[in-house]
């Protein structure tokens, strides 16, 4: 997958078939976007192409309302590896500014799809927004479509299980601890990509040896504090792990890792964590009997995980 900073740069892509948006999550509604992009990019001997934001644009049009709190389900690394995994054949990031955000949506649609990519196909999700004030939609895509010379597709909501998929339920499905439900939406683990580095507790009990992992994004969101059952992908193999979600100091939660195989974790490199259940609520790990529930939970994840 070729990453992109600049519509200049990408204009070497061939017969580009093009969508837009945060993709924060690429939940599964995201994801029956990117295949028809990639059947419709075979069809017409091109490539499949994200347009993609950063940084979120409710951060740069609402920092005092809704983007001053708004926690994203992935950092840049983490949806670049998701979209990856994916088999998207392109990116392309765009700094979101007050000036891009003023870019009405035609001009958007005649001056960077048409004249800068040549886009020959531009698939929209359901009821999807673009350019300024969100005064574009598909219906003028659809009225475009032999002015700027390309195909216009609308993709359905989706559901599961009668439940219609955003990413905003997905943000609240993991910050009340739900990873499950979280997961059904997003069609793959909730994941955390982090530096681990040594931690040393001073907590009473015997407390197993934990690993502190640093995640860099300032916005992401992390589970409700509790301990969790994940597989750790390190170095090109897997292995089964509890992770704590503990509330730290107060003002950024603190992530650690246990691997149920004792086996040692580079801080060299960093890692990712794969959340499949929540086993246990909050613990305060200044308490001794946070030690026994710590315990437990480690013969817990040894069943749940293979």
């Amino acid at each position: 997958m070729r990453i992109f900073r600049s519509f200049e740069e990408a204009a070497v892509i061939r017969n580009p078939v093009v969508t837009t948006g945060s993709f924060d999550g690429v939940h599964i509604g995201h994801k029956v976007i990117i295949n028809r992009l990639k059947m419709l990019a075979e069809k017409h001997d091109g490539e499949s192409v994200l347009i993609t934001f950063d940084p979120h644009p409710r951060k740069v049009l609402y920092p005092a309302t809704a983007g001053r709190d708004l926690k994203l389900i992935n950092s840049q690394e983490e949806k670049i590896c998701l979209l990856e995994k994916s088999g998207l054949d392109n990116v392309i990031i765009i700094e979101f500014t007050r000036e891009f955000s003023e870019i009405t949506s035609e001009l958007f649609v005649s001056d960077l799809l048409h004249r800068q990519l040549n886009a020959r196909v531009v698939v929209v999700g359901f009821n999807h927004h673009f350019g300024f004030n969100k005064e574009g939609d598909y219906r003028q895509l659809w009225a475009w479509q032999a002015k700027y010379n390309f195909e216009a597709e609308e993709i359905p909501e989706q559901e599961v299980q009668h439940e219609t998929v955003s990413s905003t339920k997905i943000r609240e499905a993991i910050g009340n601890g739900y990873i499950q439900r979280a997961n059904a939406y997003l069609d793959h683990y909730y994941l955390i990509i982090g530096k681990p580095e040594d931690y040393n507790h001073s907590y009473p009990g015997q407390l197993p040896q934990f690993s502190r992992i640093i995640v860099t994004e300032e916005c992401k969101l992390l589970p409700a504090p509790g301990i969790y059952a994940v597989s750790v992908e390190k170095t090109g193999f897997y292995s089964r792990g509890m992770a704590i979600i503990h509330p730290g100091n107060g003002v950024k939660p603190e992530v650690l890792l246990n691997c149920l195989d004792d086996t040692e974790i580079s801080t060299e490199r960093n890692i990712t964590l794969y959340f499949h259940k929540r086993i246990h609520g909050s613990v305060d790990l200044s308490d001794s009997r946070s030690a026994l529930r710590v315990n437990i939970s480690r013969e817990e994840i040894s069943e749940l995980i293979y």
